[in-house]
């Protein structure tokens, strides 16, 4: 198909926006590839030369990085896939299950979507605090595995699937739980992939929580660690030591979006339908 002057100039103007956009993130990594002693004097340019990674290997060395990235593995992964199964089942069952009350439970699901998060701390602290989870990937996965987000979605997702698959499962005398395993999840990929795209990243970037239950520097996350390390390493290590451990941080969630853009965009589009 050939383009007109108006789809190239559109094209266009979106590859500007698109570089626009990045120029930051150029910049933070240029930067982490820099010597110190040169971006004492100067930190104009994104073209890293003389370049070194002398910034990485002193944010692995001078720090519980490994073990911090562990815990963000863990913490991530595990809230991903729990946060899927309750979400995926919740879902079904206010999508195709007709039983009491199922209305005014579903809005009462939705509500949590209104009660800020920084609300809920001081009784989530005291509660875990009483039963003497705090340090432990237990007290970090848990508070966050109310997912009214998830719920929603894949409540909007199931409902978009034909009943006349759910029906020609029952005239085979499938279960209610072989119906959902066998027919209602696989369709239902792209909507999880997206969720659990989110999650995971939401997991990844969260702050206020664990910097809330983890008080030990073993059972920090990866983005609570950086963060203690702004104020320990900042002055001595340099700029360079700052900008690689945001590359460091980031550079996972760019790589996942990238992979996986084209679920995000399928799964947003299919339940926002009926």
């Amino acid at each position: 198909m050939t383009r007109t002057f108006g789809d190239r100039l559109i094209l266009a103007l979106l590859i500007g926006a698109a570089f626009v956009w990045m120029m930051p993130m150029l910049w933070v990594l240029a930067l982490s590839l820099k010597p110190n002693a040169m971006l004492v004097s100067s930190t104009r340019g994104i073209v890293p030369w003389p370049h070194t990674l002398e910034n990485f290997a002193t944010l692995l060395r001078v720090s519980l990085t490994p073990r911090w990235l562990l815990n963000s593995v863990v913490v991530a992964f595990g809230m991903t896939a729990l946060t899927l199964v309750l979400s995926s089942l919740a879902g079904y069952a206010f999508a195709r299950i007709d039983f009491p009350g199922r209305r005014a439970v579903f809005l009462l699901v939705l509500a949590g979507l209104m009660v800020p998060e920084q609300a809920i701390f001081v009784p989530l602290h005291t509660m875990f605090a009483s039963w003497d989870l705090h340090n432990t990937y237990f007290s970090l996965i848990a508070p966050r595995l109310a997912a009214p987000m998830g719920v929603f979605l894949m409540t909007q997702f199931f409902k978009a699937i034909p009943s006349e698959l759910e029906e020609a499962a029952q005239l085979d005398n499938a279960s209610r739980l072989k119906i959902f395993w066998s027919v209602m999840l696989p369709l239902s990929r792209p909507a999880l992939t997206t969720l659990g795209i989110f999650t995971f990243l939401f997991a990844w970037n969260d702050f206020l929580w664990p910097v809330v239950t983890a008080t030990q520097p073993e059972m920090y996350t990866l983005s609570v660690g950086l963060g203690s390390l702004q104020g320990n390493f900042a002055m001595s290590e340099g700029l360079g030591f700052l900008m690689a451990s945001a590359v460091f941080a980031s550079a996972p969630m760019l790589v996942l979006y990238v992979v996986f853009q084209r679920y995000i965009v399928q799964g947003i589009t299919m339940t926002s339908g009926k």
